[in-house]
């Protein structure tokens, strides 16, 4: 298959001693080679700790979410902060994806740096040198397609100024973003909203292509009123396009068969999104899903959420549960005092803003084949910077020199912890690497 993304440059690139993940005397290696080396996790080929993937998770998820969508009649603009991974956006755009969502200005740079030709960006542009970066990106690629938002009329003031000094064949993009009170940005009322989409439609270099939101700030699992906050400001969104088709065809500077964007739909809750975007409008739209986790999917606020009765859903569904993709291994250092072991690893390697890690695998060389499951009791009670506190039941022991594999919540803020994450076949043998750009 041809690849879509200009990788040369990162699979050329060397990695070696001192690489989190890498064994101590590892000479550089190119990324591309990391497959080739004959390295297994159980074996203790690798460093320690050490992040890995599973390659047939993210398989398996990337076809099963392009399935969803294809079934649902939206698209998917996977957003990129989860992985910051470029090979990984390759599979997503591979199997699909309509572009890749941005949310600042290093992810931009990032993503045009290997070429993502569509490029969602799910935030207000508001300094200076990226406007100026973005423009110039449009004028020099014809192929270059970019959409940004606005909440407010100095955010469209800033770029209406900036089209006015760097002058371009095509508009700017640009898509309403409806917020909520106390929440992060987006105008607050779908008064506000339509009446800074008036705005838009006559502001000279801009083209006014949809509605944004967030739905994902609402709830996250759990909270029996999320289906009821989650309609409303779907509904909101719907009213919002609603009022803007009817500016549109008052103004006239926008063909009447082009779709109206609707665009949300997190990691969360992306099937009630397409179920009550993609219900008939009198006027062409066109959803948008902007999942990101969904590659790796997790084992804990994704994986509770999707099991999650009470989570609101949607009429289509996913045709198969997504898997775990994503796991850091450690090694029991001490086993200081009946029931608490350490392990190798703390803050700096895998996620603990929302939920301390979850231990679900052990490994002891020389009586296991094979990764084996720990029971519920262990618990991971404390993270320093470089150790894990594992409360034991009394049922399980630990020894030093054990493996465990964590599993984690949230899976971006374990990414952003290594810039080389390991991809492992179902034995735990290393068939490459992926490299991170935070």
């Amino acid at each position: 298959m041809t690849a879509l993304l200009a990788l040369d440059a990162i699979l050329d690139s060397t990695v070696g001693a001192g690489t989190k993940g890498l064994p101590p005397l590892a000479a550089p290696l190119r990324v591309a080679d990391l497959g080739a080396r004959g390295w297994n996790i159980l074996r203790q080929d690798t460093g320690f700790p050490v992040a890995v993937l599973h390659a047939e998770a993210l398989r398996h998820n990337s076809d099963v979410m392009r399935r969803f969508v294809a079934e649902g009649g939206a698209l998917l603009c996977p957003h990129g902060k989860t992985t910051m991974a470029p090979q990984l956006f390759e599979l997503q755009l591979q199997d699909g994806a309509w572009g890749i969502t941005a949310a600042t200005p290093a992810h931009l740079m990032t993503y045009r740096r290997v070429g993502v030709p569509r490029i969602f960006y799910a935030n207000q542009l508001i300094d200076r040198a990226t406007i100026d970066f973005v423009l110039a990106e449009l004028a020099r690629d014809p192929n270059f397609d970019f959409y940004c938002l606005i909440d407010s009329g100095p955010s469209l003031a800033r770029l209406v100024e900036a089209t006015a000094r760097h002058p371009t064949t095509r508009p700017l993009q640009v898509l309403v973003e409806l917020g909520l009170a106390g929440g992060r940005t987006g105008a607050r009322s779908v008064a506000q909203a339509l009446d800074l989409a008036r705005q838009a439609l006559v502001a000279p270099g801009i083209a006014l292509r949809g509605v944004e939101a967030f739905e994902g700030i609402l709830s996250l699992t759990g909270d029996s009123a999320a289906a009821a906050r989650i309609d409303a400001l779907l509904a909101d969104m719907r009213t919002l396009a609603e009022g803007i088709a009817a500016l549109r065809a008052e103004v006239s500077r926008t063909a009447p068969d082009e779709p109206i964007l609707l665009s949300a739909g997190g990691s969360a809750f992306f099937e009630r999104v397409m179920d009550r975007l993609a219900a008939d409008l009198p006027f062409p739209t066109q959803v948008i899903l902007r999942s990101g986790c969904y590659l790796t999917h997790d084992h804990g606020l994704y994986q509770q959420a999707l099991a999650d009765p009470q989570r609101p859903r949607g009429e289509v569904a996913l045709a198969a549960p997504l898997r775990p993709a994503l796991e850091v291994w450690a090694l029991v250092q001490s086993c200081p005092e009946p029931g608490l072991a350490i392990a190798t690893l703390g803050k700096r390697d895998i996620s603990h803003d929302i939920h301390p890690p979850r231990a679900i695998h052990w490994f002891r060389p020389g009586l296991h084949d094979a990764p084996q499951p720990l029971p519920a009791g262990v618990s991971v009670r404390a993270l320093n910077d470089q150790h894990a506190y594992l409360a034991l039941p009394p049922e399980q022991s630990l020894a030093v020199g054990d493996l465990v594999g964590f599993g984690v919540s949230h899976p971006c803020t374990t990414f952003d912890k290594w810039p080389l994450l390991l991809l492992v076949d179902g034995a735990y043998n290393v068939t490459g690497g992926i490299r991170t750009f935070f």
